[in-house]
């Protein structure tokens, strides 16, 4: 049953060192402050899940947080490589990651398949591809009604998941709306959750016929942070903050400046600076 709490508590309580965590939010709703605060309490020995690793996992990574990156995209979208993220698998800085590389097409699966609590993922994919020759958990079976040969993988079920959301509601339901990606199956994979979200409200009123609503019962914790998604957006809050990926591309590729910017950005403040990205969405609607 969800509970409303603080961000340091729902960390705290929830991602331990030597936890899978996923993370997931695909160009919306990227849950930036909750790996900030992964972060600042030092979590260690992490596997990290997510489709799209961007800055959040750059900056988890040259943290030292990870031990393991289990993907099937990664970059700063728009802008180019991830510096930290080439720095720890070419370089072994700060320490060595080890990575396991899927399509997008298998990851959603396999959070499907962690959602229903089955061992695998199977689909049409990776045919003609290279990846099973890199990846060995990439496997086939034989369709006993058909003959077909088909893809599988595992299932993703993940220690914790932690989301961005628009709303929670006192009783602990959650609404996404917009760009909804993952979060729903990432959430339900996984045996603890943390979800932070725009605002608690008492009720979601009207509501867009795409919306999500993620029931209490499927919930561990959640804590409102406005602006928590920021550099990404909030559908309604906020845009995205396409000066600030931009940015970090210099940031990332010096090691002192890199952890001198977190120092400053990260480790010296806390989720209460997101506020001020938070928007009343007279500009965002739409977006």
């Amino acid at each position: 049953m969800a509970e409303i709490t603080s961000l340091s508590e729902a960390i705290e309580k929830n991602v331990r060192d030597g936890d899978s965590v996923a993370m997931e939010g695909f160009t919306h709703l990227i849950p930036h402050a909750a790996g900030h605060e992964i972060i600042r309490q030092g979590r260690k020995h992490l596997t990290l899940y997510r489709m799209t690793p961007d800055l959040i996992y750059d900056q988890l990574i040259g943290m030292g947080c990870a031990d393991k990156l289990v993907f099937s995209w990664g970059g700063n979208p728009g802008v180019g490589s991830l510096h930290r993220l080439r720095d720890a698998v070419e370089n072994g800085w700060p320490h060595r990651l080890q990575i396991e590389e899927h399509s997008h097409a298998a990851m959603a699966n396999a959070y499907d398949a962690g959602a229903a609590n089955l061992p695998f993922a199977v689909f049409r994919g990776y045919v003609g591809t290279d990846l099973p020759k890199v990846n060995p958990t990439i496997r086939h079976v034989t369709c006993p009604y058909t003959g077909e040969e088909l893809a599988t993988v595992p299932a993703i079920r993940p220690d914790v998941a932690i989301v961005h959301a628009l709303k929670a509601d006192r009783d602990g339901n959650v609404l996404f709306a917009g760009i909804v990606g993952v979060q729903k199956e990432a959430v339900l994979a996984a045996k603890r959750s943390v979800i932070t979200v725009e605002e608690v409200v008492d009720d979601f009123g009207d509501i867009s016929p795409n919306s999500v609503i993620l029931p209490r019962w499927a919930v561990t914790a959640i804590a409102e942070v406005p602006g928590g998604a920021h550099p990404s957006y909030a559908h309604g809050y906020y845009k995205r903050d396409n000066a600030y990926y931009k940015a970090w591309d210099p940031i990332a590729r010096d090691r002192d400046t890199f952890l001198a910017w977190m120092k400053d950005n990260v480790l010296d403040k806390g989720p209460e600076a997101y506020a001020r990205y938070a928007g009343d969405g007279s500009t965002a609607r739409g977006a």
